[in-house]
């Protein structure tokens, strides 16, 4: 049986070719954390123990999708996102950092409110409903989603973190049911808002395995679900309510001006950490 140090070698050196370091020494990390249920520092302190047989098995399958560039969250099938551990597969989106820094700032600009109601817009695992309802004193959270496949995930997900959130299968391109209008504080929304032209700049992990349906929209219309939600927000938030979306970097200023001439204030756009026009929030 092999030690905890030379299985990680073991992950690194078998995956260098769709990983390149240091990404496949982080990926078997988290092979290994997952596989172990040991912490960095057990590891850490542990490296000449061995693996055994069942763990051996566990790890050779993960390294095995690894090698065929599926994303390590799917492979583990769980992705941390803002302090929650989320169930992921192929019918989902993996939460990504910026959608982390979209939900930090909704809970910054809330926080010591009461009652709110929010609701997210293309949840996808319900990554930003979750985590609001983890963050924030709400008295009631939505999550909205054509994909059914997608529903199932985010449900699994709020029965298992045991959070609160009403989740709503309905094409955001039909009127919208179950919600009064100017009833809301918060809408969120990260749709779909890569354009087709540029699936050629997109790694093989993403491209291949994560959903089409939530990454794609029409090189012709990019802007399709920004207008649409714009005026979903007119009409279901409560004035002075606020509507916060994840964008395409490349469209800041176009978002931002579909909110003006909706007759939202104060929109602006916010960069990520890595200096790219990455929100757009309004206040109605």
């Amino acid at each position: 049986m092999a030690t905890i140090q030379q299985t990680a070698r073991h992950i690194r050196e078998s995956i260098q070719h769709a990983y390149p370091e240091p990404e496949a020494g982080a990926i078997a990390q988290l092979v290994l954390e997952h596989v172990l249920q040991k912490n960095r520092m057990q590891l850490s302190l542990g490296q000449q123990d061995q693996v055994n047989e069942e763990q051996e098995m566990q790890i050779k399958q993960a390294v095995e999708r690894l090698q065929k560039q599926e994303p390590v969250q799917y492979v583990l099938g769980i992705a941390h996102f803002y302090g929650l551990d989320l169930q992921v597969d192929e019918r989902v989106l993996i939460p990504r950092p910026e959608t982390e820094e979209l939900v930090d700032l909704v809970a910054r600009e809330h926080q010591g409110r009461s009652n709110l109601q929010v609701l997210d817009i293309c949840t996808g695992s319900g990554c930003i409903p979750l985590a609001l309802a983890a963050n924030l004193q709400v008295r009631q959270v939505y999550g909205l989603e054509l994909s059914e496949g997608a529903l199932k995930v985010a449900r699994a997900n709020a029965r298992q973190l045991k959070l609160p959130v009403a989740w709503l299968q309905q094409d955001v391109f039909e009127p919208l049911l179950g919600i009064a209008s100017h009833s809301l504080d918060i809408i969120t929304s990260n749709p779909p808002y890569v354009k087709e032209q540029e699936k050629a700049l997109m790694r093989t992990n993403v491209l291949e395995f994560e959903p089409h349906l939530a990454l794609f929209v029409p090189d012709e219309d990019p802007l399709k679900y920004y207008r649409r939600i714009t005026e979903i927000g007119a009409e279901l938030l409560k004035t002075g309510g606020r509507l916060y979306f994840e964008i395409n970097e490349q469209y800041g200023e176009e978002v931002r001006n579909l909110l003006l001439q909706a007759g939202f204030t104060q929109a602006q756009v916010i960069q990520d950490l890595f200096g790219k026009d990455r929100i757009v929030r309004g206040e109605l």
